[in-house]
């Protein structure tokens, strides 16, 4: 195998990690919430199921991208593991 390209495809799964995290922030951010007036009674079963589904959606994503951002981060911990290994072998 070959290391630079172990260390290339944790850096570019990172990358990728990072602009998912980024756009799924972004998404969160342009939700407008609309708040009850102070005496109007809202019941849950009023609130459309779908009202909530970009937010949610935009959270599962941004959850995803940590995890793909932690699995790139072992991937270039193993590669920077193995290029210690063969250096020591080799000294």
């Amino acid at each position: 195998m070959n290391i630079q390209s172990a260390f290339d495809s944790g850096v570019a799964g990172f990358n990728q990690a990072t602009e998912r995290a980024a756009e799924s922030a972004r998404e969160i951010n342009q939700q407008q919430v609309t708040p009850a007036q102070p005496n109007e009674e809202v019941a849950e079963t009023e609130i459309p199921a779908q009202q909530n589904t970009p937010v949610t959606e935009s959270l599962i994503n941004l959850r995803l991208a940590e995890t793909q951002a932690q699995a790139s981060a072992k991937v270039i911990e193993t590669a920077d593991n193995m290029l210690g290994s063969l250096i020591d072998t080799k000294v």
